[in-house]
């Protein structure tokens, strides 16, 4: 009688690295277009401007790292009349860091970062057109849209009398500032004083020329993306752990948003608003309600996912802003998911002053029937492109979206206030959770008596009640029509390959399997049914060669696995008896006991079908072979190898 004897051996896998490049310090202001190049990377040692006029162009697989100083001094600010080409692709990013940062990379490798609860290590990237907008602490601005209308940056101070590097508006909503695509903004946000802290990424005035997608900014001091009036528009982005809103919307911008991502957390422990964040989504109307332009948009696609304990408002209203929020996700919010502060605190009078349309009427008003106002744009105005986000419904109306464990008492009284929940908007407050997996670390305390839940692990993709949707956005050369809701579909997470939340690893892994096959191999010998996903309870690892298999009584089998961590042996499974063929294709548990920093807890039941496990297992990477051995002829057979990705 032949003996066989099989053994799998499973091998972690590891990561590539590449080679560092050469250090430029920016010392100077750019009044000639320039191009930066992969093979340097560039420290920003002040605050640079790009002069009008001038172009600057980053190359795929470029690194700006700026040293840390104490006010985190080096910053890149590109005027009105200036350009700036950030061309990355998901293969090579654009990144904006610190030096910092880079030290934690492996070999200069941006994807083997290592994450850090910080931010303030240099200042950011600030973006001036001169598309209209409604500033009434400007001496001159008029109340009427006026291309003589400008306004000062926040975070950027004139160095000398009429230095208008640091001026945004005019009278041009095409303005065409350039091009970011695939840019990764990390640990920025320089703090000039109390209260006054720079965002991750700035936009003043920026026309809808300008082309903007694929953008990330991750753990910034201040805000994460704030526009301030223009009509640019955004395309898949993300904001993660940054110290006050994520997204910030002022002095009346009439561009459109989807795809984006929304993760509150902190970045430094300070205080809300300026190292804690605030909310997740803020929109004002103008900086004087009764200004125009004021804050009129369409935004689908989004994902807000909030702090449960000590966070604030999924969406907070100001000022007179008009929002349509549709196809959307709003979860796990600290207080409610939508808010009226009616006035911003910098002495806006809020939604009804001056004869404007008042709170309750936006929710009732069609997009195009507000009523006539003194300050309306004057007929012909040259560059206007008047309020061309809107095409159907109401001047504020949320529709498609699903709102999930909002657990605050009143999470829900001003959406119930303005009909949000009334059946024709196909809203709902669901009882799963719309995206496949949020893990948050434990509860801290990083400023006074606020708590933070910070995310530490997540799957974005659409699950339960945000799989499917019943409008979607309109095919109109900006939107992409998308039958679901939220910033992912059910199958696909477009930051994955070039963020720095995948870079750190905060989201689990997609599950998959790899043959791989030499001439020593027995072809198909074995196979995967199914993916290696946690909880799917068909997935095996199927013998397909009789000849390989065990079919007497008495003949010896033993499964030896190594998953990083020490085996309790023995384990059921010998002898063909004991159900050999049956541990191929639905084995046994193995009880395996894992390092701490993978899960905290010993031993876990791990096996085929693979069990409900944490996903803080996900990625784990192994590499299978069967090796059968003739104990009779001492001959050898080799399966093929099947590499494994366990995923959610």
């Amino acid at each position: 009688m032949n003996k066989k004897l099989l053994l799998t051996v499973l091998l972690g896998a590891g990561l590539a690295g590449s080679a560092q490049a050469a250090e430029i310090v920016v010392n100077a202001d750019i009044a000639t277009s320039t191009t930066w190049t992969k093979n340097n990377t560039y420290n920003l040692a002040q605050q640079i401007y790009v002069m009008p006029g001038a172009t600057l162009t980053i190359e795929a697989g470029t690194v700006i790292a700026s040293s840390p100083t104490p006010n985190g001094s080096g910053s890149l600010a590109i005027t009105a009349g200036a350009q700036i080409f950030v061309l990355g692709t998901e293969a090579e990013p654009v990144i904006f860091t610190s030096t910092t940062d880079v030290n934690t990379w492996i070999n200069g490798n941006p994807k083997t970062g290592t994450y850090r609860q910080a931010a303030n290590e240099w200042g950011n990237l600030t973006i001036m057109g001169r598309g209209y907008v409604a500033e009434n602490a400007t001496p001159g601005n008029t109340a009427t849209p006026n291309a003589a209308n400008v306004a000062t940056m926040e975070g950027l101070t004139a160095q000398f009398p009429g230095d208008t590097r640091v001026l945004y508006g005019g009278g041009d909503d095409e303005d065409d500032s350039g091009t970011i695509r695939y840019a990764s903004i990390r640990y920025a946000g320089r703090v000039l004083g109390l209260g006054n802290e720079l965002n991750g990424l700035s936009l003043g005035g920026i026309g809808r020329g300008t082309d903007i997608e694929f953008v990330e900014i991750m753990n910034n001091v201040d805000d994460g993306i704030e526009i301030w009036g223009g009509t640019v528009n955004l395309k898949n982005f993300a904001i993660w752990n940054v110290g006050d809103d994520s997204l910030d919307i002022d002095q009346g911008w009439r561009g459109k948003a989807q795809f984006g991502l929304i993760v509150q957390g902190y970045s430094v422990g300070a205080a809300q608003g300026s190292g804690i964040g605030d909310n997740a989504f803020e929109i004002d109307g103008a900086e004087q309600s009764d200004w125009q332009p004021v804050t009129t948009t369409s935004v689908y696609n989004l994902t807000l996912i909030g702090q449960p304990i000590s966070g604030d408002h999924g969406v907070a209203y100001r000022d007179g802003a008009r929002l349509q929020l549709r196809n959307s996700i709003i979860m796990d919010m600290g207080e409610q998911a939508l808010r009226l502060d009616n006035v911003d605190g910098d002495g806006g009078a809020g939604y009804g002053f001056g004869g404007t349309v008042s709170w309750a009427d936006t929710w009732t008003t069609a997009f195009n029937a507000a009523p006539a106002h003194p300050n309306d744009p004057a007929p012909g105005l040259v560059g206007w492109a008047g309020y061309p986000a809107q095409v159907d419904g109401f001047l504020n109306d949320v529709r498609d979206t699903v709102f999930f464990n909002n657990n605050n008492g009143s999470a829900y009284t001003v959406a119930n206030s303005v009909g949000v929940f009334d059946v024709a908007n196909n809203n709902l407050i669901a009882a799963n959770s719309p995206v496949r997996y949020v893990g948050r670390g434990p509860a801290v305390n990083p400023f006074g008596s606020l708590v933070m839940q910070p995310v530490v692990k997540l799957d974005p993709r659409a699950t339960n009640d945000a799989v499917s949707s019943v409008g979607q956005a309109p095919n109109d050369g900006f939107f992409t029509p998308a039958p679901y809701r939220g910033a992912f579909d059910a199958t696909t997470n477009w930051l994955k390959g070039w963020s720095a939340a995948d870079a750190y690893g905060f989201f689990t892994a997609d599950a998959a399997v790899q043959v791989r096959t030499s001439p020593l191999n027995v072809p198909n010998s074995i196979s995967a049914v199914g993916l290696p996903t946690f909880g799917n309870s068909s997935f095996a690892i199927q013998l397909n060669d009789p000849a390989l298999a065990c079919v007497a009584p008495g003949q010896l089998a033993l499964l030896i696995a190594d998953f990083g961590g020490p085996l309790n042996l023995p384990f059921p499974g010998f002898g063909c008896g004991g159900g050999f063929g049956a541990l191929l294709i639905a084995p046994t548990a193995l009880q395996i006991t894992l390092p701490p920093q993978v899960f905290a807890g010993a031993p876990v039941n791990f096996g085929l079908p693979i069990p409900n496990t944490p996903p803080s297992l996900s990625g784990l990477q192994v590499n299978t072979q069967g090796v059968f051995v003739n104990l009779s002829t001492f001959t050898t057979t080799f399966t093929q190898a099947l590499d494994f990705t366990f995923g959610t």
